[in-house]
């Protein structure tokens, strides 16, 4: 029923219902805005994993870096120290070329001459050491590829097998790196001897024995057995032609 004066229908709800103006626009708008802050949170996890591989780099960089200058630093003269063992090796061999007689019973300006010599070998020595490079000598350790070099073997019992037994020329250690090996000779072990035979029980040797004394006995000296008595022929009395009673005949 309506009203005629308005023109209106007097029960409101029998309208029609219809979408606000503007309420598809604000949906479409919620929906931008969500996609847009998913986007800016996966740039974001990407840009910080960026960073910390880049400051991960940048640490290893920097580490490998102070590594390569204390190497540097240390090993450095390794070519210069290499070249300067030749004059230690050479003033070594000098002095032990002296006999230790003409030693004791040398002038003394040959004695002078020699301290000298050791002298200078010993400041050489600590020079090298303040550098890091050391002197070793490794008699009676045990034999290290990394460290020796095996020039022969020494026969000596009284060693462990694989011993360094002499040192030929002794070996340099610049930092932890191996700057020279030592030049050894190394242990080796005699060849043991052949087990006795075991004993023989005292009733079974002296029955070996008697056997043998009785297979000895009864062998002439041509080394054949000797024949038995009853087995030798008859031997015939037969005369002498040239006797005195075959001429009476």
């Amino acid at each position: 029923m309506t009203d005629s004066s308005n023109g209106r229908p007097d029960d409101i709800t029998s309208m029609p219902s219809e979408p606000l103006p503007g309420a598809d626009s604000a949906a479409s708008e919620a929906e931008r805005v969500a996609a847009l802050v998913e986007q800016l949170a996966r740039e974001a996890s990407e840009n910080k994993d960026k960073l910390l591989r880049s400051l991960a780099e940048i640490e290893n960089m920097r580490r490998r870096t102070d590594r390569q200058v204390a190497d540097a630093r240390e090993y450095g003269i390794t070519a210069f120290a290499r070249d300067v063992l030749a004059v230690a090796d050479n003033m070594n061999r000098a002095l032990s070329a002296i006999d230790p007689q003409l030693r004791q019973t040398a002038d003394a300006g040959l004695k002078s001459l020699l301290e000298g010599v050791e002298l200078t070998e010993r400041e050489l020595l600590n020079v090298l050491e303040k550098h890091g490079i050391k002197k070793f000598e490794p008699t009676g350790e045990k034999f290290d590829p990394n460290l020796h070099q095996a020039m022969y073997e020494v026969p000596d019992s009284s060693l462990p097998n694989g011993t360094v037994a002499k040192v030929v020329q002794a070996g340099y250690m610049i930092g932890e790196r191996v700057l020279r090996p030592a030049l050894v000779g190394v242990a080796k072990a005699r060849p043991k001897p052949p087990p006795a035979p075991p004993p023989q029980e005292p009733a079974a040797k002296a029955e070996e024995l008697a056997d043998e004394h009785v297979e000895t006995s009864a062998k002439d000296n041509t080394g054949e057995p000797a024949p038995d008595i009853e087995d030798e022929p008859d031997i015939l009395d037969i005369p002498n032609p040239r006797s005195p009673k075959s001429r009476s005949t």
